[in-house]
């Protein structure tokens, strides 16, 4: 659903500049200054790992730049017996969640999402290994040189959960949603820790940061149960203890972080903004008309996996995106002014 779909389905729940001082998060499900969402919390971008693991593979100091990261994933390997990155490639949605990390973990810009479709060739590789082109490295190069999974096809995202516990994997890459649970999946939460993304921009660490699903209440329900809905959502926004069961960001700006966000000491957590009056719908008009599907389709980060067992350049792949981002921009008559 693009965001000028939004008042068709849901009721305004207040104005942007009223609730955006309360909320994180609020430019997600926001239109032409009305809000008709509220993210239930949020979550920090970063990979979630077993540091017993990387503490016995002699991993000292958290990664700070792709090499440094697979350098230490290549440790896991060499001097344990845990898989160093478990990609949950046959659930689909955990490849997937790669996309979340090109933005402000990868950037440090909160407008890069907002500009990206103004941008010529946004996937191409930077000097500094920053933005895209960085994040896919990570995960192309963790496959060439072996540090996944033996057979990708194989995976269990249930099973995941208890094994990064015990210390059978090392590392997962996916929100901070999802460190809750792996502390719950067995006899070992203190060994559960989280990481930024090995990306350093102008010699600062980011965090991508975004919302959960929102909460939103149906246009077609009556007055009164849109009413007694505005009360259950605003109970469970600012009273619940849901986010500190859930270990996330939570949705008002005065509650408290999750204690396991202090490995994030100096990260700066990056937010993207709402984009330009007029463009609110740009990104996902050429994100769709393009078919690279950045946070709405898992399969072409599936393929980077595919690709990678099958000896396709990474460059050739991302060369393949930009084309395709190039044609949709010009089928849709959009500025490339970047």
């Amino acid at each position: 659903m693009t965001k000028a779909d939004l008042s068709q389905y849901f009721i305004p729940m207040g104005s942007f500049d009223t609730l955006n001082p309360i909320y994180n998060f609020i430019p997600d499900k926001t239109y032409d200054g009305v809000v008709y969402g509220i993210p239930n919390g949020g979550n920090a971008d970063g990979i979630a790992y077993n540091k017993r693991i990387w503490a016995e593979a002699g991993v000292t100091e958290t990664p700070a730049t792709p090499e440094e990261f697979l350098a230490a994933l290549q440790k896991i390997k060499d001097n344990t017996d845990a898989i160093p990155l478990y990609t949950n490639f046959a659930a689909g949605w955990t490849m997937g969640a790669w996309d979340a990390y090109i933005w402000g973990s990868a950037t440090g810009d909160p407008d890069f999402h907002s500009n990206i479709p103004h941008m010529k060739d946004p996937f191409s590789k930077r000097d500094d290994m920053t933005g895209p082109y960085a994040v896919y490295y990570v995960l192309y190069e963790s496959v060439v040189r072996n540090l996944i999974e033996e057979d990708p096809m194989s995976t269990d995202w249930e099973s995941s959960k208890g094994r990064i516990n015990n210390g059978e994997i090392a590392t997962m890459v996916l929100g901070s949603w999802s460190v809750q649970q792996f502390k719950d999946a067995g006899p070992n939460p203190d060994d559960i820790s989280y990481m930024p993304f090995p990306i350093t921009v102008d010699g600062k660490r980011y965090s991508g940061a975004g919302g959960n699903y929102a909460y939103g209440i149906n246009a077609k329900a009556s007055y009164e149960n849109q009413i007694a809905s505005m009360l259950y959502v605003k109970w469970l926004l600012d009273e619940s203890p849901i986010f500190v069961d859930e270990g996330c960001i939570p949705a008002r700006k005065d509650g408290e972080m999750p204690a396991f966000l202090a490995d994030f000491a100096g990260v700066e957590l990056v937010s993207n903004n709402p984009a330009p009056a007029g463009e609110e719908d740009l990104f996902d008009k050429v994100n769709q008309e393009s078919e690279v599907g950045l946070n709405s389709n898992d399969y072409p980060d599936m393929k980077i996996l595919e690709d990678a067992m099958m000896g396709v350049s990474l460059d050739d792949i991302m060369a393949e995106w930009n084309e395709k981002w190039s044609d949709a921009q010009e089928r849709l008559g959009v500025d490339v002014t970047m």
